[in-house]
């Protein structure tokens, strides 16, 4: 599958779980890591694995497992990454200390359209 539309699924299904502030940032020309962070909020640590666990089993829905999880238990900032495609899902104040968007802000912002 193309990761550009892999992102914005993710991005997508994240919306209609309530994420918040929702980010797709095109990282392929600034790095070898992944090609696509999806950055997104929860409104408290539960909410925050509850979003992070419907992806992992939305994505096992379809044939696709994580790479990597980190964070599931503590649920301030999990990280999954699938491979092309990483999303962080943050806790609202978590995101707001570690900034990823200014740590990556020469990358294209993606509109995944979610309005």
């Amino acid at each position: 599958m193309e990761s550009r539309t892999q992102a914005i699924r993710y991005a997508k299904f994240l919306n209609e779980k309530k994420a918040s502030d929702i980010e797709v940032l095109d990282i392929s020309p600034l790095t070898i890591v992944a090609d696509y962070f999806i950055i997104a909020s929860g409104g408290s640590n539960l909410q925050v694995q509850a979003l992070a666990n419907a992806l992992i089993d939305k994505a096992e829905e379809e044939g696709e497992r994580p790479l990597r999880v980190e964070g599931l238990r503590e649920g301030a900032w999990v990280l999954l990454d699938f491979g092309a495609v990483v999303v962080h899902v943050f806790k609202k104040d978590i995101r707001e200390f570690y900034g990823l968007e200014r740590l990556w802000g020469d990358a294209e912002r993606v509109d995944a359209q979610l309005d």
